[in-house]
């Protein structure tokens, strides 16, 4: 007699955690052992973030709930009351739900949520991309994840050491790969940019010819240092600026600091109003992945520019702290947060050009790898101290 699927409960809370999930997704609807339970929530149900939901649905996933969990203010406080309104939420839902597994992604706030409920709730969890190195609290929250967790799907060998010098067994550890590098993957044959951003996607500012060198801007505020936002947007568009180069700036997280951050963008489209940055709140992964392919270089503090930019060969001028300690590909140059650092770590990379493929972040298989691992991995929620 065939065994019941197991109800494999993804948790979905933000722009980036999709990208990252996605050919996971794909690949636990087509495992004949597993059932998809969908669950999206926070900043994912958002407008003001890119309604990712709606992308979600294009895609053909059926929701099984939506969890509105975001209180306003994007300060500290607020990202702490978020995390407490999400255990309230998502407790119903995973009483309602009744999953034999749930897992979640990375190190955002809403992750350590979805982690605390399912580990009170005794439900195993599986976390994926832990081990990772960062210089914020999402490394507090992703180690403590770990923690939490009792299945490690990770993205790297260095992140698989990691977790098990944090006290987790080995066979509880898988290096599948990130999912995200599954995308990347598959532009690599046909790369070319065969849509115009400002048409499909909208957007404001002025137009900006893709058929013309340009470059991504993705800065998001640091939690750690958020009320500095303003200050550190300010700079990246006096450098973008300055340069010269015509930029596609998307939209900043709902992190704390975030409202300065957009502030500084508003005040910026006000006082230049024909600079040539075109602002948007999101792309499908897709499009996102041969928008960067084809751009001079990634400016920002996103860990897009570690995983997706390492694997595509794209070059990238990370600012700041917010990467700090990530295992890096060449095509990262650090800046810190000044006009001068910026513009010139940017005028180093576009001159560059790209750089090769680096298979740190996986191969393009870690979705089939992921869903296997859910398959076979025991559901248990015992804890032991263990070292080896």
């Amino acid at each position: 007699m065939s065994r019941a699927k197991r109800r494999v409960c993804v948790v979905i809370t933000a722009r980036p955690s999709y990208s990252r999930i996605k050919t996971a997704l794909d690949a636990i609807v087509a495992h004949p052992d597993l059932e998809l339970i969908l669950v999206v929530a926070a900043s994912a149900l958002l407008e003001r973030y890119g309604m990712v939901v709606k992308e979600i649905e294009r895609d053909g996933f059926a929701i099984a709930a939506r969890v509105r969990m975001v209180i306003e203010g994007e300060h500290v406080g607020a990202m702490a009351k978020t995390t407490g309104l999400g255990m309230i939420e998502l407790a119903t839902t995973f009483e309602n739900l009744n999953p034999d597994i749930v897992v979640t992604v990375a190190d955002r706030f809403e992750t350590m949520a979805t982690a605390l409920t399912a580990a009170y709730m005794n439900i195993p969890l599986a976390h994926i991309q832990g081990g990772e190195v960062t210089g914020s609290i999402d490394e507090k929250v992703r180690h403590s994840v770990t923690k939490l967790a009792d299945l490690h799907l990770v993205s790297c060998e260095p992140a698989a050491d990691r977790v098990r010098r944090l006290g987790e067994r080995s066979r509880q550890v898988f290096v599948t790969g990130c999912p995200s590098i599954d995308l990347a993957s598959r532009i690599m044959d046909d790369p070319a940019l065969d849509f115009d951003p400002c048409s499909k996607y909208g957007g404001v500012g002025p137009y900006v010819d893709v058929r013309q060198p340009y470059i991504v801007v993705l800065q998001h505020p640091v939690t750690t240092e958020h009320r500095l936002a303003r200050r550190h947007t300010d700079e990246t568009l006096a450098a973008v600026l300055e340069t010269g180069i015509p930029a596609l700036w998307f939209w900043p997280n709902v992190d704390a600091g975030s409202d300065s951050t957009s502030q500084a963008l508003r005040i910026f489209r006000e006082r230049h109003p024909d600079a040539p940055v075109h602002f948007f709140k999101n792309f499908a992964p897709i499009d996102f992945l041969k928008l960067l392919y084809n751009a001079q270089a990634l400016v920002g503090n996103s860990s897009v520019g570690v995983r997706e930019c390492g694997y595509l060969g794209t070059p990238v001028v990370d600012i700041g702290s917010r990467q700090h300690g990530r295992d890096k590909s060449v095509n990262v140059l650090a800046a810190d947060y000044t006009q001068y650092s910026i513009s010139a770590a940017l005028r180093q990379q576009v001159a560059a050009g790209r750089y090769p493929q680096d298979l740190l972040y996986g191969d393009g298989l870690a979705g089939p790898r992921i869903a296997q691992a859910l398959a076979d991995a025991p559901l248990t929620v015992t804890k032991f101290l263990h070292f080896e």
